[in-house]
């Protein structure tokens, strides 16, 4: 794959604002759309990403090497899939009731979201990272290569090449990463188990990670599957 350069952003809230700002620190050119108008979120990116590029979604994929998808998951269908067609995409989003709804009506409850993210843009490489720290830990714990108690990404896809780019990308924006080769173990990094939120050492994730099944939020996964 080609070597990433531009960065685009579908989603100009908390999380696309600090990975818009993560990816200017790390020297690559970003393109970020909101929900608005290009004019309705200049102004914003302007103020709080100087530098960055305000664009429409056409406009932000069609200049990308990357595109990450930070906008609410229950929006994610008002993207048609073959604007996305032939990119490789990050998945940052997760279900949350305060923003999305009633679960039912944005997920299918027999796979995770990212497997159903990547089923819609199904000419598109999806792989999952920068869901489970928050904004102001992603914002405020980003550190160089080597840095002592750097923060770690869990990092997953389908396709190991594409993960293992994605991993070098994350590396480059200040983190550590925990790779996983099955887009479907995104589930335990997601609302409920005991890494959303958490902001850890590449050791200390990749334990809890090595003993998911384990966690009150692995067995309720387990049982479901098993049921």
């Amino acid at each position: 794959m080609a070597k990433i350069k531009n960065v685009g952003i579908l989603g100009a809230g908390k999380v696309g604002i600090v990975l818009a700002q993560l990816a200017l620190a790390a020297g690559y050119n970003v393109r970020i759309s909101g929900s608005g108008s290009v004019q309705k979120i200049a102004l914003t990116i302007e103020t709080l990403v100087p530098g960055a590029t305000p664009a429409t979604n056409q406009g932000v994929v069609s200049k990308s090497d990357l595109v990450i998808l930070a906008i609410p998951l229950s929006r994610y269908k008002n993207i048609k899939p073959k604007l996305l067609k032939g990119k490789l995409v990050i998945d940052a989003m997760n279900y949350w009731w305060e923003t999305d709804g009633i679960r039912e009506e944005v997920l299918d409850p027999s796979s995770t979201s990212s497997e159903q993210v990547q089923n819609y843009f199904n000419k598109s490489t999806v792989v999952k990272t920068f869901n489970h720290m928050g904004y102001h830990n992603l914002q405020e714990e980003a550190r160089p290569v080597g840095a002592e108690n750097r923060k770690a990404l869990f990092v997953t896809g389908d396709n190991k090449e594409a993960v293992d780019e994605i991993a070098a990308f994350v590396d480059t924006m200040g983190f550590d990463t925990v790779v996983h080769y099955n887009l479907a173990d995104g589930i335990m990094t997601e609302p409920g188990s005991e890494l959303f939120g958490a902001s850890l050492t590449k050791p200390d994730l990749q334990n809890v990670i090595d003993h998911f099944d384990e966690t009150e939020f692995g067995k309720k996964i387990k049982a479901g599957k098993s049921a």
